[in-house]
Parts: C-alpha cells; structure tokens; sequence
C-alpha cells in the first residue's frame, strides 16, 4: 500500500468489500497498528422471520424470547490475577496487553452472536439496562465482562446495514409480568432475585426468569414503531 510516498505492507484479515471511501491507521493497548478502511457497499436486505426479544443480564449475557442465550463469560476477571502482578510489578506493556487481550475475547463472542441474531430477525428489540449505572455498584466486575453496551452497539448498525427493525424500550416490570396472561405476580424483591422459574398465580404458566423478560421485551418492541429506515413487515 502506497500512502504520502511511504510505502506499507499489509495483511488483509478478510476480503475488502465494496469502495474504499477512506482509512486511517491505529494502534491498540499493545502496540500493534491496524489500517482501517471505510468502505461503501450496498445495504444488505436480508430479512428473518422472527421478532426477538432481548434480556440483557448477568447469570446470561443476554437471553432470547426464543431460548437463545450467550452464557456469561470470565473476559476480565479470568485475566485479573496476572493483571494484578503485572500492576504490582509496574509492567505497564504487560497491563495493556492483558486488557486488550480481555477486550478481544469480548468482542469476538458478541460479534459471532450478534451477527447470528441478525440474520434471522425481522425485528429485535432490546432492554434498557443500564451499564453505567450498575458499574458503580458490587457487581461492576460482572457488568464489564458482560459488554451489554458493546452488544448493543452492534445489535443497532448490523441491523441497520441489514434492513433490521431495531428498538430499545423500557424494561420495568419485565421480569414479573407473566408473558401468557400479562399479570403482575412475578417474584419480588431482594429475595425475588435468587428464583430463577417461577409460576404464575392467575393463569398457571410456568416461566424461565430470564426468557419470559425477554418475551415481554419482546411484545414491547412489537407495540414501538420503527425508527426512519427500519420500516418491519407487519408493524
């Protein structure tokens, strides 16, 4: 590759597609540079057939309305005891390198997953959890290896370069609503946490905790119109 008359050899991790429109160079936490290319292509519209709904958690990464789960992973905290003798011993290249390595791990699981979800969805609709808020508490650790942003992030442009629907909504009682009858009588409470199946009181459905959220995030998405340009069959 010839730039300003400096010339750069480069190994290309996948196929250039469409027209290269600009690039820039980077360089990640351990010191190796990357070229990265902005491209145009034609928006893909491929369409599934199925509206998922999405509950993003910390037993499971994130739980689908149709049984899907991305199980939680260790990125940061399998690493942290090197991480703690690389800072202990003040080896700030190791430091680097092991958050990027964490980082890395993180990024392949939720790209492999959010990309087999696009491909089937006609909609998907996610929870609004926040991530920023819940760093801040006891369970930080577990919120960064979850990357609910990071997730979402690339849930909302895979979706919009595949024709997608996509919508985040308010996920306030999604837990305890019963998804068949839509009656209030899910657990509660600090104890209410812990139960993980639970049945409901007015029409006898047992629920998955996780999944009946996700297929209640799931009708919430159904009744939200589609923002400009993600226009769904059938909403």
């Amino acid at each position: 590759m010839l730039l300003r008359g400096q010339r750069f050899r480069l190994w290309l991790h996948r196929t250039v597609e469409g027209r290269i429109k600009s690039g820039n160079f980077s360089q990640d936490a351990r010191g190796r540079w990357y070229c990265n290319l902005v491209c145009e292509v034609p928006r893909s519209q491929r369409r599934g057939r199925d509206d998922i709904g999405i509950d993003l958690g910390l037993k499971s990464v994130a739980k689908c309305s149709d049984g899907t789960e991305l199980e939680q992973a260790r990125f940061y905290r399998d690493l942290e005891p090197k991480l703690a003798e690389a800072q202990r011993k003040r080896r700030k290249r190791q430091v680097k390198s092991i958050h990027a390595k964490s980082a890395n791990r993180r990024k392949d699981v939720l790209h492999k997953f959010s990309r087999a979800l696009v491909d089937r969805a006609r909609k998907i609709t996610v929870g609004d959890v926040s991530a920023s808020a819940m760093t801040k508490t006891r369970m930080a650790k577990s919120v960064l290896d979850a990357g609910w942003s990071m997730l979402r992030g690339m849930l909302r442009y895979k979706c919009d370069h595949a024709g997608v629907a996509y919508a985040e909504v308010n996920e306030a009682n999604t837990t305890r609503t019963c998804s068949s009858c839509g009656c209030l009588s899910g657990p509660t409470g600090l104890i209410g946490l812990s139960v993980r199946r639970w049945t409901c009181s007015e029409c006898g459905a047992e629920h998955d905790r996780d999944q009946n959220a996700a297929r209640n995030i799931a009708r919430l998405g159904c009744e939200t119109p589609c923002p400009s340009g993600h226009e769904s069959p059938g909403f």
